[in-house]
């Protein structure tokens, strides 16, 4: 048997590899998806105060830090036993909703759309942003504009566009201001009129990508986010939903902070990355999937007029319930859209100007779980605490972690089809890569193990042979 191995897996948030495992006819019998980072923030969130945990869980990470800011906020609030006020729910989701079009714009255009524009096997060196700005300069400024809107809202919330601190236990610390709120909504028109401008554009350019939608991680799932009660998507607060790759529910109407009740955690040697699993089912065929794609097959709408029009084309050109993961990218653009939209909604309300915006008490309880969609999945932050308040334990149930199970499904899937023999080429190695860049996986956030993970040094001499390996469990 032999291997092929990628290394670094590119464009993409962290480290990782792939490891593509051939049989004697040299023929793909098995690959894996490796992530080789380790962080160890639920360790060191341990003896902190907990009115620290937002802006320290924030650190986690630089693409997505408002969604661990808003499920950490969320997990506090629980262990101070506080209703948050309205004001600052709104406020929270506003920024929420920016942090997803930005991270959204970040994974379809810069990661996603050197492939999508100039070909899987176009040459390496041009497979980027610069090669999509010289083929395509209108796409490239409308992803770099998409992302400086998203950006620009969590800015204008927060106080700097990475890793803000306004989203605190309670609420948030300081009211929207009118010169704030005019600003982000001015900004609206453009950022809407270059989401449906990409929409478009994919939707036309969709059958060129035909055989990439029938291989990239094409197979029946569980999917898992939260939904509001009226069947709307829900991006901050909601219910867990669960279904099946033909639309029964598994739960429905499910509480967040009972999420151990549904999903079990396991692990692997070869990869520091968490695979999660719903618990019925046991593990691995417990495997489930989150994220844009899950959420549109989960809701029964998204609740903005110009999204449910797409989400309704969506569906008639894909059907009910898409299995394919190549369609995480049509979800996401639709997603885009959606988010644009629910912020002008959201801040169209006289009310979002409203002066109380945080609850204040001391600690109450000593367990609290957060919960919220990040642009990747459903994130889940877990959290006891002692009777001062001082951080005991912590577990952090991360999106990437919840999509582990799918994403190694797909590498296996795309090389068994693209790879054949030791010697292929650099495009159908580009397409394994790819499938994950559908997941869009974010690594640091989600490198926090749990159990056993051994660690394994191989010492290769200068001919390429073994000289010995060393294991530290």
């Amino acid at each position: 048997m032999s291997e092929i191995s990628i290394e670094p897996v590119t464009r993409i948030e962290g480290h990782a590899r792939i490891t593509i495992f051939l049989d004697e006819k040299g023929e793909v019998r098995d690959a894996h998806f490796h992530v080789t980072q380790v962080r160890g923030f639920e360790r060191i969130a341990q003896g902190r105060p907990v009115h620290e945990m937002p802006a320290l869980m924030a650190r986690i990470c630089g693409i997505c830090p408002v969604s661990h800011l808003i499920a950490s906020a969320k997990a506090c609030d629980e262990v101070l036993g506080v209703a948050v006020p309205p004001v600052a729910v709104r406020l929270r989701r506003v920024m929420n909703l920016a942090q997803i079009v930005q991270s959204h714009a970040l994974s379809f255009f810069h990661l996603s759309s050197p492939d999508l524009l100039l070909g899987f096997a176009s040459p390496p060196q041009s497979r980027n942003l610069a090669g999509v700005l010289g083929r395509a300069p209108e796409l490239a400024r409308d992803g770099i504009a998409l992302r400086r809107f998203g950006q620009e809202i969590i800015e204008r919330l927060g106080g700097k566009r990475v890793h803000p601190a306004w989203v605190v236990p309670g609420g948030v610390s300081a009211p929207l201001q009118p010169e704030q709120r005019d600003a982000i909504l001015a900004a609206v028109p453009d950022a809407r009129a270059r989401a449906q401008r990409t929409l478009d554009w994919f939707k036309a350019n969709l059958a060129d990508w035909a055989e990439e939608a029938a291989r990239f991680g094409n197979f029946p799932s569980l999917y898992m986010g939260l939904v509001h009660p009226n069947g709307n998507a829900a991006y901050s607060d909601g219910d867990l939903r669960i279904i099946d790759a033909h639309g029964e529910r598994l739960v429905d109407r499910g509480d967040p902070r009972r999420y151990q009740d549904y999903f079990g955690e396991s692990v692997e040697p070869w990869s520091y990355l968490k695979s999660a699993y719903y618990k019925p089912l046991g593990y691995p065929d417990g495997l489930y999937r989150v994220g844009p794609l899950a959420r549109l097959n989960l809701v029964d709408q998204l609740g903005t007029e110009a999204a449910d029009q797409e989400l309704a084309e969506y569906r008639g050109r894909l059907g009910r319930y898409p299995s394919s993961s190549f369609h995480y990218h049509w979800a996401r653009l639709i997603e885009v859209l959606h988010g644009i939209d629910m912020v002008e909604e959201l801040l169209a309300d006289p009310e979002i100007l409203g002066t109380d915006v945080r609850a204040r008490a001391a600690v109450n309880r000593t367990e609290g779980v957060g919960v919220s969609e990040a642009p990747r999945g459903t994130l889940f932050h877990h959290y006891r605490v002692d009777s001062d308040g001082i951080v005991q334990w912590v577990n952090l149930v991360i999106a990437t972690g919840h999509n582990n199970l799918a994403m190694n499904k797909a590498v296996a899937q795309v090389a068994r089809h693209y790879v054949k023999g030791p010697d292929v080429e650099e495009g159908a190695l580009n397409r394994v890569e790819a499938v994950i860049r559908t997941y869009d996986p974010c690594l640091s956030c989600s490198t926090h193990a749990v159990g056993q993970m051994p660690m394994l040094v191989d010492l290769v001499g200068p001919d390429g042979s073994l000289v010995r390996s060393l294991r530290k469990d």
